[in-house]
This record gives structure tokens, sequence and C-alpha cells, in this order.
């Protein structure tokens, strides 16, 4: 995982651009910005970084992402939540379940990312990502332009998944009608070194925020503010 550079002595990739770029498309080149990356986040007075939540259908990963999104925003860091769901909406419309269409949609998705991240924002993924070739390739890509990328898994039992099964998902693998869910049709390969777990069932929504925004204040990403639920409580549990 890569940590976040300081912005006293961050790199100009304008100049670097060919070697951080490993895929590149024939008869184009990459323009180059006026604007550096260090003058981008000098500005700003932070550095971009992208959270990939990954974990099984219902684990309660858009539930954490969008809840973190919205703690970072309020605290006036810029970020953006690329949900999974909503990218096949558009970008991804177009790719099935089949492990050619998995791996091309993390591959749009991380360069999205990217993007973000390069930006000075704070790209917040939450996609089940089951293939970990995949998401080691998420990884090089930020890697290569010298970006942070910290994968976040939420682990949920498959049982409790099951019981969840907001969108009735399992229910349709259970009747045949879905012949490649992840956790019963298809694999999913658990992360051998994420920069964080979560427990998903046994940890409330608000623990699991603060526990992310540790994990972004140790990298040096985002200064550490501790915040009660409205209600008082320790907040709700994952859901979804």
């Amino acid at each position: 995982m890569t940590p976040a550079p300081s912005l006293s002595r961050l790199p100009d990739i304008e100049e670097d651009r060919g070697s951080a770029e490993p895929e590149c498309s024939p008869n184009v080149r990459w323009q180059r910005s006026g604007l550096s990356r260090g003058q981008r986040w000098e500005a700003l007075g932070r550095a971009g970084a992208t959270l990939w939540f990954t974990g099984l259908p219902a684990a309660g990963k858009s539930t954490i992402a969008g809840a973190v999104e919205e703690r970072l925003v309020d605290a006036g860091c810029p970020a953006f939540l690329l949900d999974g769901d909503n990218l096949r909406h558009g970008l991804n419309g177009d790719l099935g379940f089949d492990e050619e269409a998995r791996t091309e949609n993390v591959r749009r998705t991380s360069h999205v990312a990217r993007l973000l991240a390069e930006s000075g924002s704070i790209a917040i993924v939450s996609l089940v990502s089951p293939y970990a070739a995949d998401r080691e390739a998420a990884a090089s890509l930020h890697a290569a332009g010298e970006l942070p990328f910290l994968e976040i898994f939420v682990d949920a039992p498959l049982d409790l998944c099951q019981q969840r099964d907001p969108k009735g998902l399992y229910a349709r693998a259970r009747s045949g009608e879905l012949c490649d869910l992840t956790g019963v049709g298809s694999p999913y390969e658990r992360p051998e070194h994420p920069a964080l777990v979560i427990s998903s069932g046994q940890e409330s929504v608000q623990v699991a925020i603060e526990r992310v925004m540790r994990l972004l204040a140790a990298r040096g990403l985002h200064p550490v503010r501790h915040q009660q639920s409205s209600n008082g409580s320790n907040g709700h549990r994952v859901t979804r």
C-alpha cells in the first residue's frame, strides 16, 4: 500500500507521466496540464487517495462507505463514493458478471478512482471486486502514480449476508435464477493483506467509521475527529 506523500515534496508527475501510465491507447498522447499535482494538493492542503471497500454482496460495504463519505465531506474533505451498483447504471452498464466482465468492471473503476485521487479527493470505492488479481491491479495502477490506495475488507460470513439479502440476490441464487452470484455460484478471494478489516455484524457502523478515520489519520490523509451519532448511541449495525 502506497503511503501518502508529504505535501512539501510532491513529485511533479507531469515530468514522468509516461512511466506512471502502464496502459496506453494507440495514436494518442497524455495531455499535460499546466497545473501540477503538487500545486493542486498544496492549494487544497491535503493529498488525494483511494479507499477500496471489498467484500461479499450484502456484507455492508455500501453502508460503511457511504457513511465515511458523509463524515469526510462534513469535515470539509473532498470525497466521492463510487458505488458498484451506481457505476453499472452508466460507465459499466454494458458489462455482465462473468469473470472477464468483472475484471473490466474493476479496471474501469480503478481508473476513475485514480483520477479522483489525483484531483486531491478521497475516492471511496464500494465494489465486490471478488478477484485478488484485479484488486492488485487497481493497487498497482495507483502505486505507479504514487497515489495512496487503501484496501478495506468488509468481512461478513456468507450466512449473515444471506440473512440480510436486501436486494434479494441470494434468494434468486437459491432458486436458480442467478447462477453467478459471488459467494454462491462464483468465488470470492479474501484479501490477504488489507489495510483494514471490518467485522460486519460485530461492529457498528459508527465504530467502523471511526476505524476508517483513524486509518486515514495514520496515513497522514485526514485528522482524527471523534463524533457521536445523532441519537447519542454507538450507531447502527451494518445492514447492507
